[in-house]
């Protein structure tokens, strides 16, 4: 079966008994490894534990496809029930899982981790067509998500946040779960206790590599800059990063860029435009932001947001290669910015 929305939540809390196995993928890596974590300790408390916790490889799994079985069955030399974790699990593996999935020997929690799955996986229709497994897929934090993860990592710390610091903090974070919260933290070290986040103490401290090159990929493609987006975009898919979260970005940006656009039609002169968004946009950025006003109009931005929310839809929809679905689109945005708005029109 296939978990969603709220329900995942009240699974990681207490994982129903009568699943014996399940798959956690998506392109947010880092919530992959958070969830399959927290998976893990509701069996076992100690995650050093290595009579309770064994992890396969999905290499060694094909090799060997008894071996998925035999863990499962095995009986720990201490005691108490024992996980099974698969890394790197794909289609591969699929006729093994299934094999379990019929014949579930022993009590052990079965976690297979695994990347980006589309709706044509094997794998993920074998879970999510099943009763005794759960499929859990793992998305990149945005808009209220995020803010819940940033509020919630914060309040652990004893810290609230002024709103414009929190939107400040979405619009640079969501990537990666993991990378997310390592850099809350590396706030609330800055903070030094407990107390209110200012915008100016977030823009201090937190500015991952991967965030600034998603803004440098935006600001690419909102100024026709061909040759800068595809290569900072090839930085970005060799750092790991999803077609999801770049085309997220991209729609963050090409949004606010819509607001000031809109903002500009009621009279407004761009640097006054951009002072309608909350946050403002940081002074190193906004000279770019204004240079782009003058590229787009209203209605082209709206038609580059329908263009990045389709091209979603369809990474996740068609089974054809995202990273290629995406790159087109990129191409289509700087193509699309090369063409400067008519002069008098917005």
């Amino acid at each position: 079966m296939k978990l969603a929305g709220n329900r995942i939540e009240g699974f990681l809390k207490s994982p129903d008994v009568a699943v014996r196995l399940v798959l956690v993928y998506g392109p947010d890596g880092g919530l992959v490894k958070e969830r399959v974590g927290r998976l893990t300790q509701s069996v076992c408390p100690d995650l050093g534990d290595p009579f309770r916790i064994v992890d396969l490889t999905a290499a060694g799994v094909k090799d060997d496809p008894a071996r998925l079985s035999d863990e499962a069955a095995a009986i720990a030399m201490t005691g108490g029930r024992r996980v099974v974790r698969v890394h790197d699990a794909g289609d591969a593996v699929s006729q093994t899982v299934q094999s379990f999935l019929e014949h579930p020997f022993g009590d052990a929690l079965v976690l297979l981790e695994a990347g980006e799955l589309g709706p044509r996986s094997s794998l993920r229709k074998l879970i999510e067509g099943i009763d005794n497994a759960v499929a859990l897929p793992c998305y990149a934090d945005e808009g209220g998500s995020l803010e819940a993860v940033i509020h919630e990592s914060l309040r652990a710390q004893g810290l609230t946040a002024e709103p414009d610091a929190v939107a400040w903090l979405a619009d640079h974070l969501g990537g990666d779960r993991l990378l997310t919260r390592s850099e809350l933290n590396k706030l609330a070290l800055y903070m030094g206790g407990a107390g209110r986040v200012q915008l100016a103490d977030a823009v201090a401290c937190v500015g991952d590599t991967a965030a600034m090159s998603l803004d440098d990929l935006s600001m690419a493609c909102a100024e026709g800059d061909q040759q800068t987006a595809q290569r900072t975009l090839e930085r970005l898919y060799r750092e790991g990063t999803s077609p999801i979260a770049v085309l997220r970005s991209l729609q963050r940006h090409f949004q606010r860029l819509h607001l000031a656009a809109g903002a500009m039609t009621q009279g407004k002169n761009p640097e006054q435009a951009l002072m309608v968004l909350k946050p403002p946009p940081h002074f190193r950025v906004a000279e770019h932001m204004r240079g782009q006003l003058v590229r787009w109009t209203a209605e082209r931005l709206g038609q580059a947001l329908d263009l990045l929310l389709t091209t979603e839809v369809d990474c996740k929809t068609t089974g054809m290669p995202a990273e290629e679905i995406c790159s087109r689109t990129i191409m289509q945005l700087t193509r699309a910015a090369g063409r400067k708005a008519p002069s008098g029109r917005r």
